[in-house]
């Protein structure tokens, strides 16, 4: 019989071996979820209305009965990983209910993170992991994704109408979690009248903001192919246009998960062009506009949460392998302000991954 210590040793070991493996399949945890949405498994139990069946649910999915077992063993792992409950009903059968993170996934409500979950597993966002090792010896391109599809992510969107779609719908799901949190953000906007939501996409956060907050008027700047589709209303206004190039004056300007896509320099030259926007403005019912910052911080309070630190570490690998951005400290991001002439800041942590950050000229 071994020792204490050999017998401690090789715990150490099987327990190093489990966390290897697990980090090595994590892409099975990823590609589960995509089928469970993909087979509609959270409507189909929310409809139900009751914990259902693994032969229940089957039938609902209209799959042959040989297919049970399969979906018993997806539906297992997902349980295992918090996307459902199991109750037992009998003692042959469970039933399973949805979890506050399988109601995310809804597609009859909102917010619904399903278009989210399903462009993160996209053939076009897989490719780039497939060459990141080849990436960090060629010099001729700027990220791994322009590597596997032979141009920047940007320039890819342009060209790939299908991809773009997916993109845009898998931001605009994200962007819904907004709707959960804007008025606890009334402060970033009092005496605003005037708003530039730069890159906002598809509208989806003016839309929420001035659902929030009526009495502004919005305009989306965001790339002509992006907005050229997009229904205008009252206050609410869509330019195609180039951030790079020139931002339309108003109270604020708005960048909502734009600063973690671009470089440190490419994020002055975006945040100078803020700062002109502001400062040109004639509005005289505000006296100093502001620059409005939606984005991860890293090291923010809320960062003493292991699932949020690691959503944090993530998206700065996915943001340096598809774009040319990171992820920031509020010390990185307080020398992007020094260097674009802003003279100030208040960061304010707001549920979840993000941060809300006011910069002032």
């Amino acid at each position: 019989m071994e020792g204490n210590g050999k017998a401690e040793g090789a715990i150490e070991m099987f327990e190093a071996q489990a966390h290897i493996y697990k980090h090595a399949c994590n892409y099975v945890n990823s590609m589960v979820l995509a089928t469970a949405i993909q087979l509609n498994i959270p409507d189909i139990i929310h409809t139900h209305g009751k914990p259902i069946t693994i032969p229940n649910l089957v039938s609902a999915l209209k799959l042959p009965p040989h297919k049970s077992n399969a979906i018993f063993r997806i539906m297992r792992l997902l349980t295992h990983n918090g996307f459902f409950d199991s109750t037992k009903l009998n003692e042959e059968e469970d039933g399973y209910v949805l979890t506050a993170s399988s109601r995310l996934l809804l597609k009859s409500q909102i917010p619904n993170l399903s278009p989210f979950a399903l462009f993160a597993v996209d053939p076009v966002m897989l490719a780039p992991w497939m060459v990141l090792g080849d990436w960090f010896s060629r010099n001729e391109e700027s990220s791994a994704f322009e590597t596997a599809h032979g141009a920047p992510m940007w320039e890819f969107c342009d060209t790939n109408s299908r991809f773009n779609n997916v993109f845009n719908e898998g931001m605009a799901s994200d962007s819904q979690m907004m709707r959960l949190i804007v008025k606890d953000c009334e402060q970033a906007f009092e005496g605003v009248r005037t708003l530039v939501d730069v890159g906002g996409g598809t509208g989806m956060i003016a839309k929420l903001i001035l659902e929030a907050f009526p009495r502004l008027k919005c305009t989306v700047l965001d790339l002509p192919h992006v907005v050229a589709k997009q229904t205008e209303c009252e206050n609410l206004g869509f330019l195609g246009g180039d951030m790079f190039h020139s931002i339309p004056s108003a109270d604020a300007i708005m960048f909502r998960h734009i600063m973690h896509d671009w470089s440190d320099e490419e994020c002055v030259k975006i945040l100078k062009k803020g700062r002109e926007a502001i400062m040109a403005n004639k509005n005289d019912g505000v006296k100093k506009g502001k620059v409005i910052i939606i984005d991860m911080v890293l090291g923010a309070e809320e960062d003493n949460e292991r699932d949020v630190t690691e959503m944090k570490l993530i998206f700065d690998v996915l943001m340096m392998v598809l774009v040319t951005g990171k992820e920031r400290t509020e010390k990185e991001y307080e020398n992007l302000f020094t260097q674009s002439g802003f003279t100030h800041h208040k960061i304010t942590p707001i549920f979840g991954l993000t941060s809300l950050i006011e910069v002032f000229p």
